[in-house]
């Protein structure tokens, strides 16, 4: 093995690390630090919706940061915050503030967090509307937040709403999933970003690509691209749709293409996109 990734995820939550090991290229291990999520119950049982506070005290001081320290004893090459909802709640300021705290404590190792991964996908690919998906379990609330988060850094968000699915991490099936993205997309729209790290969602990436004809972000697929980006020289991330290319290629994707068309306000769209704005949803 020749690099590991660490990830920070909450206690009772196996989707970061499961969906990243499955995109990472083979040479590479992940190892997850657990930290306490005050949401999560045992079996990784939540209410329906999930509150604001324990999603801000996620990332608050001491048990993310002595979670950094003990994964710094590891061999690891590089930190990820498995954990999308608390910048959306802080902003983008203190996700700032957070990545640089982490560091003080992290002997060294690069800490990536997974918004600031998402804005730097999109403005690679040269992404400036966006549609949000969240999962069922963000309230209107975090949902309204999470839209507010990317406007912050400069891209106009045509729709954002949490997915009218299922709200239980086990119970989301890829199928039905699919179905609501590609329903509620709106043709406008340049990229489409699935926020939630616990929502599994890799796995529609590349048909939702083919029909909708634009990228197709998700949570961890953008973390574990980061991760590798900074894990050294050499690592290419292997993923899966517009942001992942082949372990031994010369270097990413070429910027402003994707696996369907081009990213140049023009896209071609099939099928029967939603219409602008926030899409309603009567969880």
């Amino acid at each position: 093995m020749r690099t590991r990734l660490g990830v920070l995820t909450p206690h009772a939550d196996v989707g970061p690390e499961s969906e990243i090991r499955a995109m990472a290229p083979e040479t590479v291990g992940v190892y997850a630090a657990r930290v306490p999520f005050g949401a999560m119950a045992v079996g990784g049982a939540m209410d329906r919706t999930i509150p604001l506070a324990p999603v801000a005290a996620f990332v608050q001081p001491p048990h993310i940061d002595d979670a950094v320290s003990l994964l710094a004893a590891a061999p690891v090459a590089v930190m990820g915050i498995g954990f999308t909802s608390s910048a959306y709640v802080t902003g983008a300021d203190a996700e700032k503030e957070l990545i640089d705290r982490l560091q003080s404590r992290s002997a060294g190792i690069p800490v990536v967090s997974t918004c600031a991964a998402a804005v730097d996908a999109l403005g690679v690919l040269g992404a400036e509307r966006v549609a949000v998906v969240d999962p069922p379990w963000f309230d209107d609330e975090l949902d309204r937040l999470g839209a507010e988060y990317f406007s912050s850094q400069g891209f106009e968000v045509v729709s954002h709403a949490a997915c009218d699915l299922p709200s239980n991490q086990r119970s989301i099936n890829p199928s039905e999933l699919y179905e609501w993205i590609l329903a509620h997309t709106p043709g406008s729209s340049q990229a489409v970003f699935v926020g939630g790290n616990g929502f599994r969602s890799v796995g529609v990436i590349a048909a939702l690509e083919e029909e909708l004809a634009r990228p197709v972000l998700t949570a961890n697929q953008v973390l574990c691209g980061a991760c590798c980006g900074r894990s050294g020289p050499g690592l290419h991330f292997m993923g899966t749709g517009s942001c992942s290319h082949r372990s031994g290629d010369p270097g990413p994707p070429p910027v402003r293409t994707c696996r369907s068309g081009v990213v140049d306000g023009s896209l071609p769209t099939r099928g029967t996109p939603a219409q602008d704005g926030h899409v309603a949803s009567d969880r």
